[in-house]
């Protein structure tokens, strides 16, 4: 059987001058994508002191899809069917790239964000991240453990609260053991655990590389929501490994 894919001299050439072209592209890339979010984070807070919430929402989707395609970058997502807008969920999905959360806000919006600290210190996005409730994970002292959980508890009660329980992004494309922080939030809310599989976006643009590659294909894939009375009964260990191959089944 001949092979698809070849590997020597001239398939290395072609990836060094990819890899060139890439990092050309990807400052002026970088650029636009920070002045558009600093825009779009201005007219959010006109829009907070109006104290117009539903707008706010609208404006956060329309800037994510348009992130994407300011990138030339086609984001393909199913599964929409099954997110019940009248219920909440904690969201979980693999983690590879500073992208995933902007392609979940793409299609998801009205949701907390429980992450790395180091995220706000990121010009611009850093502050996108305050405005839509993002819960930064702080060093797991007794004191910040407490409030980490009193604030993820807080808006569990009023929206959907989306996390990566890799903890941070992987370094090798393939999805790292998950921590079980995220069934503490589970246990004490009456709440189901919505899967996401993100495909593509380590390829896109991994933590420990700086050009983005216009050449991968992004996938998102919503998969059903685990009821807790699935789950409840199980150990830690057995939820976990129960979430992480719904996730892995999609990705590739």
């Amino acid at each position: 059987m001949k092979k698809s894919i070849f590997f020597g001299p001239e398939n290395d050439l072609k990836n060094i001058m990819n890899s060139g072209i890439y990092t050309l592209l990807t400052v002026p890339v970088y650029a636009i994508l920070y002045i558009y979010t600093a825009i779009g984070v201005a007219a959010v807070i006109i829009l907070s002191w109006l104290n117009l919430k539903r707008p706010i929402w609208y404006m956060f989707r329309i800037w994510a899809k348009s992130v994407f395609i300011l990138m030339g970058k086609r984001l393909e997502v199913t599964g929409k069917e099954n997110i019940n807008r009248n219920e909440k969920y904690i969201l979980v999905a693999n983690h590879a790239s500073l992208f995933d959360i902007v392609a979940i806000t793409s299609f998801y919006p009205n949701v907390a964000w429980f992450g790395h600290e180091r995220l706000l210190k990121v010009p611009v996005f850093g502050r996108f991240l305050k405005m839509i409730g993002y819960v930064p994970f702080r060093e797991p002292t007794i004191t910040n453990t407490r409030h980490m959980l009193e604030q993820l508890m807080d808006k569990a009660k009023g929206q959907s609260v989306a996390l990566f329980p890799e903890g941070t992004r992987t370094l090798d494309g393939r999805i790292n053991p998950f921590f079980r922080g995220f069934i503490y939030l589970f246990r004490t809310r009456e709440i189901g655990i919505l899967p996401v599989t993100l495909t593509g976006f380590y390829d896109l643009k991994p933590k420990n590389r700086f050009y983005i590659d216009f050449g991968s294909k992004l996938n998102v894939k919503i998969h059903k929501p685990i009821p807790k009375e699935e789950l409840i009964n199980k150990s830690d260990r057995e939820i976990i490994d129960t979430v992480k191959t719904v996730i892995e089944s999609a990705y590739y």
